[in-house]
């Protein structure tokens, strides 16, 4: 196998939570340019059928199922849509994601449990829903979406529930390679800095000074930039990488 053909997906069926903007959508667009069929998740059905015509257009199979993925039966509805679309599920990328910008001490437990929901436990209902699969069929990939908010303390603004949830998920991530590695189910994370989406208000000039201008490379990064890691990570030119945290994100956790 050549360098490149080791990236090559086709064949393959990636499913992707969160789809339908943002870092998933981006996600979706690299997998399926790489080869793979995708099915597009999310809860807003016009965003992702958007999404699904241009999967299509790039000439793979694209399904959408809407879920809320903190909840078990639909995530196992999303695995049982998979299978009927395409067979079986090759590829997991968890990457619904929620945040509260909030002082600790103002933080109730209905927001704490909202940020927990989403972003670790729907990960690890996920996770083990397609982790069982994986096992029975003899392999699979999965990549969790951390941050480097595992790692450091975001600033100016705080959000504790946030940081908290992706350091589980990075150590969630190792805990589930170190148990599914003999199974041929590699799982990896992804923890990306700050990033040039919808929802990272990066341009008003309190957050510029921290976000960007502490940013050894003094920009956010473009989620189109994370695509070709998430393809590497799913495929198998990372075949001999399982447990593993790979952090983009301009250089800013160096400092």
């Amino acid at each position: 196998m050549s360098v490149l053909d080791s990236f090559d997906l086709a064949g393959r069926t990636a499913v992707v939570t969160g789809s339908t903007r943002g870092l998933g959508r981006a996600f979706a667009h690299a997998l399926a340019e790489a080869g793979a069929n995708i099915v597009i998740v999310g809860r807003d059905e016009d965003a992702a059928r958007l999404v699904q015509a241009e999967i299509t257009a790039l000439g793979v199979g694209a399904d959408v199922v809407l879920a809320d993925v903190t909840r078990r039966p639909d995530v196992e509805q999303i695995l049982q849509r998979t299978i009927t679309a395409f067979g079986r599920a090759d590829i997991l990328i968890n990457n619904a994601g929620a945040c509260i910008h909030k002082p600790a001490v103002e933080v109730t437990d209905d927001e704490w449990d909202a940020v927990m929901d989403v972003n670790l436990r729907a990960v690890w209902i996920a996770s083990q829903v397609f982790g069982r699969h994986m096992i029975e069929q003899g392999g699979g990939t999965i990549v969790n979406i951390g941050s480097m908010s595992a790692a450091i303390v975001n600033r100016p603004q705080w959000q504790p529930a946030y940081n908290a949830s992706k350091a589980a998920v990075h150590h969630l991530t190792r805990s589930l390679a170190a148990e599914w590695a003999p199974h041929h189910v590699r799982v990896n994370a992804l923890a990306p800095g700050y990033m040039h989406t919808d929802m990272s208000p990066i341009h008003e000039p309190q957050f510029q000074r921290y976000w960007i201008e502490d940013t050894p490379q003094n920009r956010a990064g473009e989620p189109d930039e994370l695509g070709p890691a998430i393809v590497f990570l799913a495929s198998d030119a990372s075949s001999f990488m399982t447990g593993s945290v790979l952090t983009i994100d301009g250089g800013y956790s160096v400092f």
